[in-house]
């Protein structure tokens, strides 16, 4: 199975960012990119690819505890960004954006010690995609646009692991439908 380690935004937050992201929609060129829909929205903090279902039970055991190293810690999205010149928009995060980043890193501690390859380490980004592009895409009016956009701080209280199922259709603009496949809670968050 496709899986990742996330944060998932709690449904006010994504309520806030539906409401912005009605707005982007509005400017020019916007039905030239594929909008992620509100379920794909999350802080991916590790992903592990296609993972065999008997590497599953350590790879939890081990996102367990890296929940339980981890104490819960204040977060809100704000502004945004670009990789691949125009191909992935993003909205970024502001708060512990550190315990995030250590969140991440030993997510992706867990999926190696579990035996899932991970391929070359990245320093952390932390980034919601909210909009994808085939060719590079002028995002500069989005981004000007995301300058002032804050959302409401909310706790991060859990790590989650997500199963991705990808489009199997053909249908265009068919997105992949994300499942939760367990969820722990931070240290000291319950």
């Amino acid at each position: 199975m496709r899986l990742f380690a996330a944060v998932l935004p709690p449904e006010e937050v994504a309520e806030e960012l539906a409401a912005e992201l009605a707005e982007l929609r509005r400017l020019p060129g916007a039905d030239g990119l594929r909008w992620t829909g509100r379920p794909g929205w999350h802080f991916t903090l590790a992903f592990y690819g296609e993972v065999d279902d008997d590497v599953v039970p350590g790879l939890s055991a081990r996102l367990e505890r890296a929940a339980r190293r981890s104490a819960a810690f204040p977060l809100a999205l704000r502004g945004g960004g670009q990789f691949g010149h125009g191909r992935a928009l993003w909205v970024g995060a502001e708060g512990e954006t550190a315990a995030l980043r250590l969140l991440a890193d030993r997510a992706e501690a867990a999926g190696r010690k579990a035996g899932v390859d991970m391929g070359e380490h990245r320093r952390y980004k932390a980034h919601l995609s909210v909009a994808r592009s085939r060719d590079a895409v002028d995002v500069r009016p989005y981004l000007t646009a995301l300058e002032d956009f804050r959302g409401s701080t909310w706790t991060v209280a859990e790590l989650v692991l997500v199963r991705s199922n990808l489009p199997r259709s053909g249908v265009p603009g068919e997105q992949p439908r994300y499942e939760a496949v367990a969820r722990w809670p931070l240290g000291g968050a319950g």
